[in-house]
């Protein structure tokens, strides 16, 4: 898998997040104003567009990841774990001292076992159940070069 790192939502980012939240889960809501300012990580199979997320600093200094999917074919292969670690090091890189994500409460297990831990009060996106989890970036020390694409 390769991790590719774009400044401005790629067709391929949208593409998979119509298919997995759009379609498959039922969300209208899908595309905001921080995709304008975020960078989208793109996970690709050799040219096949496997998953996708996004980062972003939040107005209060902290960092984000959200928007995080994988097509069908993909799951349980680990890509979306392998999204997580890009994006902690790509927040990481910027000085982040913690990522925190609006995670469906669905998929708590998997953000757990990328290192997260749930805080705050649990509430609903478009009816489906959400909760904030954080994980702490100070522990982290393998530092990639990240190349942006514009």
């Amino acid at each position: 898998m390769e991790i590719k790192i774009y400044d401005k939502l790629p067709s391929e980012a949208e593409r998979i997040r119509r298919e997995v939240f759009i379609a498959e889960q039922g969300f209208k809501n899908e595309f905001d104003d921080i995709d304008e300012r975020a960078c989208h990580l793109v996970a690709f199979d050799g040219e096949i567009p496997a998953g996708t997320c996004r980062v972003y600093r939040g107005e209060n200094g902290r960092y984000y990841l959200g928007r995080l999917a994988v097509v069908k074919a993909y799951r349980g292969g680990n890509v979306g774990s392998g999204l997580v670690e890009a994006a902690k090091k790509y927040a990481k890189n910027f000085g982040a001292k913690s990522l925190a994500a609006h995670s469906q409460k669905r998929v708590q297990g998997f953000y757990e076992r990328c290192g997260f831990f749930p805080f705050g009060e649990a509430d609903e996106d478009e009816g489906c159940p959400h909760l904030w989890m954080r994980t702490n970036l100070n522990s982290l020390r393998f530092f990639n070069t990240m190349y942006i694409i514009k």
